[in-house]
């Protein structure tokens, strides 16, 4: 064959092998266009996350106590800034050169989170809640901002700054956060304490989608109307509460100069009707641009207004545990009604001394309750753990723990708020290790008057006098008493479970009865009792190695069929009559005689007016 033939079919073959090659990749192409299109799609496209109101908070009675408003962020889209009219954005925002540069970094590292596989399609928050001066700025200026668009969000207003620490704050969801639940995106506000954190889920609705097609410079152009595309956010339903909006306030007021907590609790039902705690801070200012600032300002402050006592503070009880006392003597068949124990002014065994006020005796249980003798309860303590049945202090001392943990003590009651602490009830174990191996009741003797290793909460004392009203039984306080749209839930249903103590009921009424003298002449708060209502309560004077004692008090009332009972305790107070009592009797009031004057005038001022100084 000639060359000339041989390069022709050269030529050809090279002709053919090109032409299928070409043929080849338009017919990927042409099949594979779905692929091509929806790059194409998607990068005219912009998902807007639609984000939903929160739910609207009401107390008890339906009064409004925290609702949703509306807020702007500056988003981008920040991997696709290339370039930006600094001085513009400066202007607007009212903001310097480096500030821009951060919130860009910033924003950089939100879009990659989101989406770490495709962080140039993805937006994040740039600039949250804008000023209005700064949105009509923006909406004017926006197209010379390619990147760069306005978003819609919801923050949080507060109708009363009396509970923060039970309604809570929200804040961004961090790495944390995200990482237990995916809903949660960079820059989504989220519950952070209280009832905003717990019920986060329930609380924050449903996030929709609003889809646009957009230019180049991100500009919108119209909404995609495909529903596939578009889908309406859903608002969070409406969460009733079982706080009681006047008692709050009433009891922040009674409370201010003073530090300390107040909790209330409806007997037959464990909802909570106040959570008070002072210092505290005006929830008002969590919410917006401020609100990293406040924090830290909040966090920084000595007096601790962040600072949840009433479920996180753990006291001695002092003497308002002596009504658990007696109870478990009772049952352990060492105690009756009629038995006697008489004073001296304290009880005292070898070179142990325990104080006690002076006061006439010997005195029978109601007596002991109305009095308040230490002396009296060092001997019940003695009999119950050196009960010869146990033939051991060690089991006698298991059988009591046992009794105090059917009362809720030593663990968490559970309440819907996080960070709750167990306070203490020590085992043999901690005993042994604090008091070596051959300790006796002597030497433990402290625990039978609410002292030594005994720490409760504000919350678990006022649960303990919600179990004295009820007989021997409880509900887990709580501080929802509905969402709309839940029911027989897990949580709801944890809430309707009766527990009982280890305690007949049969042996309540004797130290009810002691209690329903504590007000009256001859009791520990003679004075601070309510004309028409029967009190029963307890003082306590909880020592305090790091300065005055607490004052402690516990209540219920009325005596029959109980509405309220509740705890106070008041830092560096003294004693349990002289601020913890008054300042109970008066919510007492408040709760059960509404939209009336108070019967004890100048006992509502004196406390409204004293500072406590600590």
């Amino acid at each position: 064959m000639e060359k000339g033939s041989k390069r022709q079919i050269v030529y050809i073959g090279l002709i053919i092998f090109v032409f299928v090659v070409y043929s080849i990749k338009l017919a990927s192409i042409q099949l594979g266009e779905v692929p091509y299109k929806n790059m194409a799609i998607n990068n005219a496209l912009n998902k807007i996350t639609l984000y939903p109101s929160r739910s609207n908070i009401f107390d008890r009675k339906g009064k409004l106590m925290v609702y949703s408003t509306q807020m702007y962020d500056l988003s981008s889209f920040p991997y696709e800034i290339t370039k930006l009219d600094t001085g513009l954005l400066c202007s607007i925002l009212e903001i310097d050169l480096p500030t821009v540069r951060h919130l860009l970094t910033d924003a950089r590292i939100r879009a990659k989170k989101r989406q770490k596989n495709n962080a140039f399609n993805n937006s994040a928050l740039f600039y949250a809640n804008l000023s209005n001066k700064q949105f009509t700025l923006l909406k004017e200026n926006i197209y010379r901002l390619p990147g760069f668009y306005i978003e819609s969000r919801t923050d949080r207003q507060f109708a009363t700054i009396s509970a923060p620490h039970a309604l809570g704050y929200l804040g961004e969801a961090d790495e944390s956060l995200i990482a237990l639940d995916d809903y949660n995106q960079p820059g989504d506000l989220v519950g952070i304490t209280g009832i905003e954190r717990y019920y986060e889920k329930q609380i924050r609705g449903i996030k929709g989608v609003k889809t646009v097609w957009q230019d180049r410079t991100y500009t919108e152009r119209g909404v995609v109307k495909d529903t596939q595309f578009n889908y309406p956010s859903t608002a969070g339903p409406d969460v009733i509460s079982s706080l009681d909006f006047e008692l709050q306030e009433y009891g922040r007021l009674l409370l201010n100069g003073k530090k300390g907590s107040i909790v209330a609790i409806e007997p037959s039902t464990g909802e909570v009707l106040a959570f008070i705690n002072n210092p505290d801070y005006d929830p008002n200012t969590m919410v917006g641009r401020e609100r990293a600032k406040t924090f830290k300002t909040l966090l920084r402050d000595e007096q601790k207004p962040l600072y949840n006592r009433a479920v996180k503070g753990v006291y001695p009880p002092g003497s308002t545990f002596k009504t658990v006392m007696a109870l478990i003597a009772m049952q352990e068949g060492v105690l009756t009604p009629e038995t006697t124990h008489g004073c001296g002014g304290g009880y005292r065994l070898g070179s142990i001394r325990v104080g006690c006020h002076p006061h006439g005796g010997p005195l029978d249980l109601r007596g002991s309750i109305r009095i308040s003798c230490n002396s009296y309860y060092c001997q019940v303590f003695r009999d119950i753990i050196d009960n010869p049945k146990y033939g051991d202090v060690k089991l006698g001392y298991a059988a009591l723990e046992k009794h105090l943990r059917s009362f809720g003590l030593g663990s968490q009651l559970n309440i819907d708020l996080l960070g709750e602490s167990r306070g203490n009830i020590p085992s043999v174990e901690q005993l042994n290790r604090r008091h070596g191996d051959r300790w006796k009741s002597s030497t433990v003797i402290s625990l039978s008057i609410g002292q030594g290793e005994i720490l409760l909460t504000p919350l678990q004392i006022c649960n303990v006098a919600a179990i004295l009203a009820n007989r021997g039984w409880y509900y887990a306080p709580h501080l929802v008493k509905k969402i709309d749209g839940f029911k027989d839930t897990a949580w709801d249903r944890k809430y309707k479970i009766k527990k009982f103590t280890t305690i007949n009921p049969m042996y309540f009424a004797t130290v009810i009865d002691g209690m329903s003298d504590v007000t009256k002449p001859g009791g520990t708060a003679n004075g601070t009792g309510i004309n028409g209502i029967e009190i029963c309560a307890k003082t306590g004077t909880a020592q305090n190695p790091h300065g005055k004692d607490h004052s402690i008090y516990m209540a219920f009332a009325p005596k029959d069929n109980p509405k309220i009972a509740i705890a106070v305790l008041v830092e560096n107070g003294g004693f349990g009559a002289t601020w913890a009592a008054p300042i109970a009797n008066l919510m007492i009031e408040k709760y059960l005689k509404p939209g009336t004057e108070t019967s004890k005038p100048d006992m509502e001022e004196r406390i409204k007016t004293s500072v406590i100084k600590q």
